[in-house]
């Protein structure tokens, strides 16, 4: 009798229980939300420096809440709710119900699913929303704090929470503090938002009270200390480009080149020009602080953001910058103000901030920068008249040698000529 290569009808196909599970999962999917601004750190970036991105005493929003380590300030951040219920005269129960309306939109800013059943992520929210609201109004004097304040008073933790506060992973959505404030009828909260980004940040935020907070929408406190340093649309367009390589010359090359470096006058971290022979960088201020900033800020931007502008700003610093000779430079010249213990220090942070990050090679910021301090620096008539100035004319007494020197070697000439000269007519 033939075989048959029919399996038997008798027999259940082994995969019907596979693809019904499979189907009921699919089915199951969530469409993402187009909305996430608020992101856990990629480990490539983690792991270079995994404190960087950990707050040390206090948990904003789900990710970090319940770490070991930031218990303590729940209790305080509990009696922040309890001063903002009291202020604003609004019922509890009617902020949580604003708050569970807003559930799904709160949800979908976080990039990663939030593994909490709702009434757990609205209280965290809640807590933590009135917690920043009344942190805001005391920072800037709208509130004098209690007596018995450990955040403003004894002893004082406003002083190790600003830094968490900047912290991509540790963000509330920012419109829920606008919806809650709409409710407490305060000062703007974008103006609040912006004079305490100012006081806890060493990077150059700075906008005229004129300005209107309708024209700056940002998603979170990291958000906003980016978006008060973005450059112009007409700067971008000017500056972003493709870029062949991105090795430039360091500071010390360039200066032995001739370049002058000068601290650059301007409204934004990122503007820095080449005119002629000069290197305009604008001031960079370096304390304890501002590598946690800027690698959460380039967080943010590698997970976020079509255009990076500080992830393009550390790799254009990464090159100009390779030992402390370097950076002695910068200080020299009024670019860097630094509150660390050495120049070693500060190159050996300006050197690790690019490692994990991508650089996109079609759109650099600097492309016509770079391009331009490459083409000087390939010039060799550049290298010997810096050389010549810094050597032999660095001092009154080495010009008039090299003056002297100069005349003799003319007169020489003219003597030898006129004795060439002499002898031709006899």
């Amino acid at each position: 009798m033939g075989g048959s290569n029919e399996a038997p009808h008798d027999i259940e196909n082994p995969y019907i229980g596979m693809l019904s599970s499979m189907r009921q999962e699919l089915a199951g999917l969530i469409p993402l939300s187009t909305s996430c601004c608020i992101y856990k750190v990629p480990e490539q970036l983690r792991c270079v420096k995994e404190k960087a991105y950990t707050p040390r005493a206090v948990s904003i929003g789900p990710i970090h809440h319940g770490k070991e380590g930031l218990e303590d300030m729940e209790e305080h951040k509990t009696r922040y709710l309890q001063y903002f219920l009291g202020r604003t005269g609004v019922s509890l129960a009617d902020y949580v119900t604003k708050i569970q309306i807003k559930e799904p939109e709160l949800r979908g800013c976080y990039a990663h699913t939030i593994e909490l059943r709702s009434h757990e992520f609205v209280r965290i929210i809640l807590v933590d929303a009135a917690f920043i609201i009344e942190l805001l109004l005391r920072d800037k004097g709208y509130i004098k704090p209690d007596s018995d304040d450990r955040i403003f008073g004894k002893p004082r933790l406003i002083n190790i929470i600003r830094p968490d506060m900047l912290l991509l992973e540790n963000q509330l959505p920012f419109f829920i503090l606008k919806d809650l404030f709409a409710t407490a009828e305060e000062p703007s909260v974008f103006k609040l938002s912006y004079e305490f980004c100012k006081k806890s940040t060493s990077l150059y935020v700075h906008r005229d009270d004129s300005e209107s907070s309708s024209r700056f929408e940002v998603e979170h406190f990291v958000d906003l200390i980016r978006t008060l340093n973005l450059p112009t649309e007409e700067e971008n367009l000017k500056n972003r480009g493709l870029v062949e390589t991105l090795a430039v010359p360091s500071m010390t090359n360039l200066h032995q080149a001739g370049v002058k470096l000068k601290k650059r006058s301007s409204n934004n971290l990122f503007d820095i020009c080449f005119k002629g022979r000069s290197l305009e960088i604008p001031n960079l201020i370096i304390q304890d602080n501002t590598e946690l900033e800027l690698r959460n800020l380039v967080a943010f931007e590698q997970c976020h953001c079509d255009c990076k502008y500080f992830s393009d700003y550390i790799f254009l610093m990464d090159y100009l910058v390779n030992t402390p000779n370097d950076v002695e430079l910068l200080v020299k010249n009024g670019i860097v103000e630094t509150l660390l213990g050495d120049n070693n220090e500060v190159s050996t942070l300006i050197n690790s901030l690019g490692k994990g990050v991508v650089f996109e090679k079609a759109s650099f910021y600097y492309a016509t920068l770079t391009a331009d301090l490459n083409n000087y620096y390939k010039k060799p008539w550049n290298k010997w008249r810096a050389d010549l100035k810094q050597k032999h004319c660095n001092t009154p007494w080495t010009i008039i040698s090299v003056i002297a020197g100069a005349m003799i070697i003319i007169l020489t000439l003219i003597q030898t000529v006129f004795s060439f000269s002499q002898c031709a007519q006899r």
